[in-house]
């Protein structure tokens, strides 16, 4: 499912606040080439992965994409990267199985791996430039279910909330969960960048609850906000909390990893 947006709180890698990539109004990132970032999320028939699973190894994706050295400097992808966050930021996710999902792994780029989902993003692509192995995959109609309910989010990392008021498929929630994951790297350090990294980029992905949700959207934290084109009208969908906490993450994720 694709998604554009915009937010109310967050600079973006190479620019303001105010001009924001995702931003209501139009601006001078309009008039840029359009870029999107692809992602494939693996789902096979008879072992489909829990949705809150897909939702966090889809953000862990866009991180390890944003981080990757081939994204960065004078990297393989770092002009597509580049021009990417130039313009509006927009990520589809697809689905494969089987064939479809080998055909995907061959062309570059990078899969993640959570406990039971696998999630492959390529480096941005233009609008209308999507290789062929890519294009013909299924985007609308992705949905998931959680085998059990979650538990409670992790409080030493940062949680990606999602809107308790919107009903979205599993694909345009991984978007959401996406930006989400991108608005909190735009706001740390190249310190807490790197500890962040070296932890495994620990977060979880949660549905607020309302009251929590009110408390959360009016807190000055950063807000991804849905364009409207798919599936839902304009308004919030993700608020960005704890990524302050990256810097001391890493101890963290090391002992779960030892756990």
């Amino acid at each position: 499912m694709s998604s554009d947006q915009t937010t109310t709180s967050g600079a973006d890698a190479g620019g303001t606040p105010q001009d924001s990539p995702f931003r209501h109004e139009r601006t001078a990132r309009d008039e840029a080439p359009q870029y999107v970032l692809p992602l494939v999320v693996r789902i096979e028939r008879n072992e489909p992965p829990g949705r809150t699973d897909a939702l966090e190894t889809a953000a862990r994706a866009v991180l390890v994409m944003l981080s990757d050295e081939r994204s960065l400097g004078d990297g393989e992808w770092a002009q597509a990267m580049r021009d990417w966050q130039d313009a509006r930021i927009r990520k589809v996710v697809r689905r494969a199985r089987g064939a479809e999902w080998r055909r995907a792994e061959a062309l570059p780029g990078i899969t993640v791996t959570g406990k039971s989902a696998e999630v492959r993003v390529f480096p941005p692509v233009p609008l209308d430039g999507w290789p062929k192995d890519l294009a013909r995959l299924q985007v609308s109609g992705t949905d998931l279910d959680d085998p059990e309910p979650p538990g409670d989010a992790d409080p030493a990392a940062p949680v990606l909330w999602m809107s308790p008021d919107l009903e979205m498929s599993a694909g345009k929630s991984m978007a959401q969960a996406g930006h989400g994951a991108q608005l909190a790297w735009w706001e740390l350090s190249d310190e807490e960048r790197t500890a962040w990294r070296e932890a495994g980029f620990p977060l979880t992905v949660r549905t607020a609850a309302p009251a929590r949700w009110t408390e959360l959207t009016t807190s000055g934290l950063p807000l991804v906000r849905d364009a409207g084109f798919t599936e839902i009208a304009p308004g919030t969908t993700v608020a960005v909390e704890g990524y302050e906490r990256v810097g001391a993450v890493t101890d963290h994720g090391r002992r779960s990893a030892a756990d």
